[in-house]
């Protein structure tokens, strides 16, 4: 499902190897909120969003971060919900055989679930890759920066080792997408406290599994849909 992802350039994939070494820094969610309300802050909400809907290539790494966590105090965020637009997606994901045809609706189809969710992460990769198979390599590039500048928000928010140092996301989507990105291969998913555990197999890599921090799902209750 996430073969799009292998298209993106190698050397932009491996400035995000998996490292048990890394620097990571969990999201104070307090100076987030703070920041995104502060309408005088670089870290705006309304700011950043308009931003990262033009496609704006000079968002840096700090603002990204304040984009992706700041995005759990909108009254939009509904970590558990689907949109009709992604549904509509669903064949393509799974599709083996891409039609050229197919570019300009699933283009269409992808911006509509992307104005109604602009972090999922899933069909912004998605986009990136329908871009570059069309042609359209400036746009390909430009949706393709916000996907790793969001990512790399994630990637920074832990080293995924255990609970109190799992990736911070906001959906549970977002879980597999940063697991293909570093291109592990999950065996099975289960909740540990305030985190989802993902397993490897054994004697594959170099941990047994990775952590997933999920309170911000948590305080939104327990849902389906991914």
């Amino acid at each position: 499902m996430f073969k799009q992802i292998l298209f993106l350039s190698l050397i932009l994939i491996s400035s995000f190897v998996y490292s048990q070494t890394k620097q990571y820094e969990a999201p104070d969610y307090k100076i987030i909120r703070e920041n995104i309300e502060n309408k005088d802050s670089e870290f705006y909400y309304p700011k950043l969003m308009n931003q990262l809907k033009a496609s704006d290539t000079l968002i840096t790494d700090d603002q990204y971060k304040y984009l992706y966590f700041g995005y759990t105090f909108q009254k939009e965020y509904h970590p558990y919900q689907i949109s009709e637009e992604e549904k509509k997606l669903t064949k393509y994901f799974q599709s083996q055989d891409l039609k050229k045809s197919d570019y300009a609706e699933i283009i269409k189809i992808s911006n509509a679930a992307l104005k109604e969710f602009p972090l999922n992460l899933r069909v912004m990769n998605f986009l990136a890759y329908i871009y570059h198979l069309d042609g359209n390599e400036a746009m390909s590039k430009k949706i393709s920066h916000n996907f790793y500048g969001l990512f790399g928000a994630i990637f920074r928010s832990g080293d995924g080792k255990d609970c109190n140092s799992g990736f911070h996301v906001i959906t549970v989507s977002h879980e597999y997408v940063v697991m293909n990105v570093l291109q592990l291969e999950t065996l099975s998913q289960s909740l540990d406290g305030n985190c989802d555990y993902l397993s490897l197999e054994k004697g594959k890599y170099k941990l047994p599994g990775v952590y997933f921090n999920i309170t911000k799902l948590k305080e939104k209750g327990f849902g389906f849909g991914f």
